[in-house]
């Protein structure tokens, strides 16, 4: 019988328990899932300690890659043995094998390994969106990535370096600037040290940067729109920091017609056309090497209350990866 992690009440790591499930044939429209590496991230703590409520009992994990086991009636693009990686709801990615709707899947490509691509498809999927939809990165586009060595953050940097942007990357440190500038940034700020927004206008000559991409929120919202140019793009796709608070309407006039969105994931992969480009366009970049993806650290899936320690303890580093 296969095994599952699974929480009976929100807290620790310690709710975490290894045990075993059923997994019926699938349904109409669903294709059971065979994982043989699942992804860490830090919604996954949120989902356990219950800031982002789940109804109770619960399974946990939002990405993985794996081998098709069996298919559901109705469904034709996927057949038994091919390999598929996904992102996204719903929750329950931390299985040695589940049902996953089949418009959730994307192939896998056979340049990326399983572990490559369940560390890569949450955080990569997002990068994606941001940099090819939210705001279409031009040659020559001066960009702002906060959190620039953070799981997304490593990935955009490099992405819009490819695309022939000049990056720039904020960090709150020194060894995470060294590994900002290692992974496409042209120039990194220490905003524990310095006005970032000061900054990004003496980088970019007193105009400003083209968009700016800002996970973080609270700390961060308001040095963001003064290091825009005129009819720049801020897109607020995080809230590391804290939620922002309440934004005046005027400001974006009174600082040069900008705009302003908050995006998901979700509103950029709901169409299955939709997800199916912006799977393209990850694998592609990684596939030639213009993104790197690094897992620098590996745990038996059943060890994942102590990878939650690990990753809650700011003990790992780049992407974290669990292997049933």
């Amino acid at each position: 019988m296969p095994h599952a992690i699974r929480f009976h009440e929100t807290g620790g790591p310690e709710v975490l328990r290894w045990e075993s499930v059923t997994v019926p044939p699938p349904a109409a429209g669903e294709v059971t899932v065979r994982q043989r590496a699942v992804g860490l991230n830090f919604i996954d703590t949120y989902h356990r300690t219950g800031l982002y409520p789940l109804p109770l009992p619960s399974g946990l994990g939002m990405e993985a890659a794996g081998v098709v086991e069996a298919v559901g009636e109705g469904v034709s693009e996927f057949r038994v043995g091919d390999h598929v990686a996904y992102a996204g709801g719903p929750v329950g990615a931390y299985a040695e094998v589940r049902n996953v709707p089949a418009h959730r899947l994307l192939p896998m490509p056979a340049t990326v390994d399983f572990k490559t691509a369940a560390a890569m498809m949450l955080q990569g999927l997002t990068a994606a969106y941001l940099l090819r939809k939210t705001y279409r990165v031009q040659p020559g586009d001066a960009v702002l990535i906060h959190a620039a060595a953070g799981g997304v953050g490593l990935i955009a940097a490099q992405w819009a370096k490819a695309l022939g942007a000049t990056v720039i990357g904020t960090v709150g440190s020194e060894a995470k600037a060294v590994l900002a500038a290692a992974h496409g940034c042209d120039h990194v700020i220490n905003y524990s040290r310095e006005n970032f927004a000061e900054r990004v206008r003496d980088l970019t000559g007193g105009e400003g940067v083209a968009v700016v991409y800002d996970g973080v929120g609270k700390d961060t919202f308001a040095g963001s729109l003064d290091s825009l140019r005129p009819l720049g793009m801020m897109v607020s796709y995080g809230n590391a920091s804290g939620p922002v608070p309440p934004v005046d309407l005027i400001q974006l006039s009174q600082k040069g017609g900008l705009f302003l969105t908050r995006p998901t994931l979700m509103h950029y992969t709901t169409r299955r056309e939709d997800l199916l480009a912006r799977g393209a366009e990850l694998f592609e970049v990684v596939s030639s090497g213009q993104v790197r993806i690094e897992v620098h650290q590996t745990y038996a899936l059943h060890e994942a209350a102590q990878a939650h320690r690990d990753l809650e303890a700011r003990k790992t580093t780049g992407s974290t990866v669990l292997l049933p």
